[in-house]
């Protein structure tokens, strides 16, 4: 490291620029190393020439700052996540403006359970493809199930909680237990086996798949591509509890409904006695109000017909009555009105009579002349010196012809 000290006489002190560039060149005289750790704080942007993580000891949580160019780290196809482990191949260096120390990064890979989470994934995806975790696939749970098989280890805890719960809340319910292997390279299998053996036993309307909380590699044989395989394809449903909460395996999105718990488990699958009398009871009460209802509806639907046949032949008569009084007073002023109705005729007609009488016409001024008894209509009828006899509406005269025109 070849850097020039400020000019004190006792002492040699670097600026912090001299001082970081010293640092940087003698770390990028070390080699490249492979390190190992857990990848926390992944960050990755388009627009970013670099991608960041922070490399965690599990151990004892010590970490160091990791970049690699987006590129090269895109070509691997890792698709990494926080909490992964892997061997990173790289070298030290100092950015030199800040005095950050990091890992510049060459190549990544994935190691231990790094690589058991990455096949995972890809199994996900393909079952999911296949449509195997669909919600639409998924089976309500049997109110009262005639026989709950139960798939678990021997003497396991889990074994017992599920049991214990079911006991608990119901008493009557009736467990078929299916013991096997729930860890190790035969687990698998031996569930597959397990879950055929109980869905040829009859009356199993609802199967247990339970298992105590584990280690990571303790819980991979329920995401064998097998055993999900044979929970979805289950001709009963099943509810799933293996490991804890925060555990999933595959079997977990299979399955028609989760537990969190093999406590839960048994909550799920049974209803609780006192619960149920509840709701029988209220239902019992709420029967017997309808039928009570639809009893005082009937009676009093009953009472009111009864009452309109009672009252119908008083009605009948009090219809006829009417009609007969109206009948009477009718015939009583039909000669009444028979005359009135002559008399108006009569009335009428003399009133077209007298319309059509000569006499109106010699009201309004006009005059009869008649000689010798005819009614003189024309000029010609008569001739000077004639007698006519003028008739008027009132009275009438003689008269001699003067003159005819």
């Amino acid at each position: 490291m070849k850097v020039e000290p400020l000019p004190y006489a006792d002492r040699k002190v670097y600026s912090v620029a001299a001082f970081n560039r010293g640092v940087a060149q003698w770390l990028g005289r070390l080699p490249t190393v492979w390190v190992e750790g857990e990848v926390t704080e992944l960050r990755r942007h388009d627009r970013w020439a670099s991608v960041f993580l922070t490399l965690k000891d599990p151990a004892d949580g010590s970490t160091v700052p990791v970049t690699m160019a987006r590129g090269q780290y895109d070509g691997l196809r890792l698709d990494l996540a926080d909490g992964e482990r892997v061997h990173v191949y790289g070298r030290p260096e100092l950015f030199e403006q800040r005095g950050d120390f990091r890992l510049r990064a060459l190549t990544i890979e994935r190691f231990g359970l790094g690589a058991h989470l990455a096949a995972l994934e890809r199994l996900k995806a393909a079952l999911a493809a296949e449509g195997l975790f669909a919600s639409e696939r998924k089976r309500p749970l049997p109110l009262l199930p005639r026989r709950i098989g139960l798939v678990t280890g021997n003497d396991a805890a889990a074994k017992r909680d599920v049991i214990t719960t079911i006991q608990s809340r119901f008493p009557a319910a009736n467990v078929l237990v299916a013991e096997t292997y729930v860890q190790g390279p035969r687990a698998a299998l031996g569930v597959v086996d397990a879950l055929h053996a109980l869905c040829e036993q009859p009356e199993v309307d609802v199967i247990v798949l339970a298992r105590g909380g584990g280690s990571f590699e303790d819980l991979l044989p329920f995401s064998d591509e097998r055993l999900v395989r044979a929970v979805a394809a289950c001709p009963v449903p099943i509810v799933s509890a293996v490991g804890h909460e925060q555990d999933t395996p595959l079997c977990d999105l299979a399955a028609d409904v989760r537990a969190s718990t093999p406590t839960m488990a048994g909550k799920l699958v049974v209803p609780e006695l006192s619960q149920l009398s509840g709701r029988l009871d209220r239902a019992r009460e709420s029967l017997r109000r309808s039928v009570r209802r639809a009893l005082d509806r009937d009676a009093q639907r009953l009472g009111r017909t009864a009452e309109r046949l009672r009252a119908a032949p008083r009605r009948a008569l009090e219809r006829e009555r009417r009609r007969v009084e109206q009948t009477h007073e009718r015939l009583r002023r039909a000669p009444a009105l028979a005359v009135e109705r002559k008399r108006a005729a009569l009335e009428a007609t003399a009133g077209k009579l007298a319309a059509l009488s000569p006499r109106a016409t010699l009201g309004r001024g006009y005059a009869i002349v008649r000689t010798d008894s005819r009614v003189v209509v024309s000029s010609a009828d008569v001739s000077p010196g004639s007698r006519v006899d003028v008739q008027l509406a009132d009275g009438a005269f003689g008269a001699r012809v003067e003159d005819v025109e």
